[in-house]
């Protein structure tokens, strides 16, 4: 089946995949069915292990990313990044330029699109706790951004980290994992209501491209934000409050209980009674009700907050800190490439323990050779749950610095001298560290990890607290400064 008539001249390039890569991957699905139908040939195969291929010319591409991003730019003559001819600019508007020579600015975007790309691609191969990280890590890199790159709206690098995230996480589980991240929870609401628009492109193309309209995965439910209240600023604060009163009264009214109605009539009647001050302010008597209704709700308040010797019912994230995580000194005693995971390194690292080496898994082959794995010893935080990273057992993270959009990662390691298994402290800290059950249930390493980073001088350090061994402090192997920690 084609997407679109095969004896077309008009077409550019020449699209072949199966209907288990539209079923896997929305984003494909998506700019497959958006993408002019007089400039792509679409060739849906029924073969499920039909190669994914994008024939351009005399070029023909079988990786994902670089198809996505050739169907965005120069495959279609910048049809998908042009404004006005598409419903989003998927390269930013970044590709357009280069027929005149790229701006630097258009050629940094290409160029982070790629890279936040290939992120997401990582991602994709990892857990729920590197997810948790990222997000911590993307919630500082948008607090002075809108986007992964220069643009006016989500480029195909937003779309793709978004869906890769909902991949490990989603609905209601993910807004528990954003938490107060606002600048992260911003950006996905947008990437959501930005994808759900294209949705509908797609749906009114499919009667000519004939490809499915995929499913997409639940995002964040976006929360209701109260409508502001304006004041023209020739208002006192006696007014702005009783103002405030009196919207607080007309609430609490209209959701009182039917039991309650014979004393607010009676009160109706005494406001009725009593004439309202001009320009609308509140009356003598009004202002004394209201202060008494104040009053009695400060003091029902009082009264159902615990008293001061009673336990807590739930540990809050302030409560928590990094002694909670028990990170050791390893070191790396066999190291061997993951056998169908091409992010992956499969390593035992003693951690001294007397069951003997840690089975871990590591994204760290695009950052670092075989050989240079083999006997390295390094940070291990040791109280996660063991989990299965595509099909082999992990217990434990190998902790690493890495930059802001990950493309430089580096081991954190202990220093010289410091002994295989001993714990990691952080000085002014005690505490030891909890179990990997409840680590995983109160989600301590997600909370504790924003934190966890390098100083400006490379040291490992916690809310400024600085990592030590026996030996001395922990750092960055090659001394990278103000980097995140995980």
């Amino acid at each position: 089946m084609t997407g679109s008539d095969p004896s077309s001249r008009s077409a550019l390039a020449t699209l072949t995949l199966s209907s288990q890569n539209l079923a896997s991957d929305p984003l494909l699905a998506l700019i497959a069915a958006i993408s002019p139908p007089y400039q792509t040939t679409v060739i849906l195969s029924k073969k499920k292990d039909e190669a994914l291929s994008l024939l351009t010319g005399p070029d023909t591409l079988t990786h994902r990313n670089a198809i996505l991003r050739s169907l965005c730019g120069m495959a279609l003559h910048n049809a998908l990044d042009t404004l006005g001819s598409s419903p989003a600019l998927f390269l930013g508007g970044h590709s357009a330029p280069s027929f005149a020579g790229a701006s630097p600015v258009s050629a940094l975007a290409m160029a982070g699109i790629s890279s936040w790309m290939s992120v997401a691609s990582s991602l994709r191969e990892q857990g729920k706790e590197e997810v948790a990280v990222l997000i911590g890590q993307l919630n500082e890199y948008f607090v002075a951004r809108s986007f992964l790159v220069p643009s006016s709206g989500p480029t195909l690098a937003d779309f793709d980290l978004y869906l890769a995230i909902l991949e490990k996480v989603s609905g209601g589980p993910l807004d528990e994992m954003v938490g107060s991240n606002v600048h992260t929870r911003r950006w996905l609401e947008q990437c959501d209501a930005s994808l759900k628009d294209l949705v509908v492109v797609a749906s009114k193309n499919a009667v000519f491209s004939k490809i499915p309209i995929p499913t997409l995965p639940q995002g964040l439910e976006p929360k209701a934000r109260p409508l502001p209240v304006f004041f023209y600023g020739d208002e006192d604060a006696s007014q702005v409050a009783e103002v405030a009163s009196a919207a607080g009264t007309a609430v609490a009214a209209a959701a009182a209980s039917s039991s309650d109605k014979s004393n607010k009539s009676n009160k109706a009647d005494t406001n009725k009674a009593t004439p309202a001050a001009k320009g609308g302010e509140l009356t003598d008597e009004q202002k004394k009700a209201a202060a008494e209704k104040r009053a009695q709700k400060n003091a029902e308040k009082a009264a159902k907050k615990p008293k001061a010797d009673a336990a807590p019912a739930t540990t809050s994230a302030d409560e928590i800190n990094i002694s909670a995580l028990d990170i050791r000194v390893g070191k790396i005693m066999k190291a061997w490439e993951h056998e169908s995971a091409e992010k992956l390194y499969c390593e035992e690292v003693d951690v001294g323990e007397e069951s003997g080496p840690r089975k871990i898994a590591s994204g760290l082959r695009p950052f670092y050779k075989l050989e240079e794995m083999q006997g390295r010893t390094v940070l291990v935080l040791c109280n996660l749950k063991a989990r299965s990273l595509v099909g082999f057992p992990s217990h434990g993270m190998v902790l690493c610095a890495s930059n802001a959009d990950h493309t430089s990662v580096e081991f954190a390691v202990p220093p010289e001298g410091a002994k295989i298994g001993e714990r990691v402290i952080f000085e002014g800290i005690e505490g030891e560290p909890e179990a990997e059950n409840k680590v995983a249930k109160k989600k301590m390493f997600e909370k504790l990890a924003p934190d966890l980073k390098t100083d400006e001088n490379g040291v490992v350090v916690w809310k400024g607290h600085k990592s030590m061994t026996s030996a001395g402090s922990c750092k960055a192997v090659n001394g990278m400064v103000n980097a995140q920690v995980a």
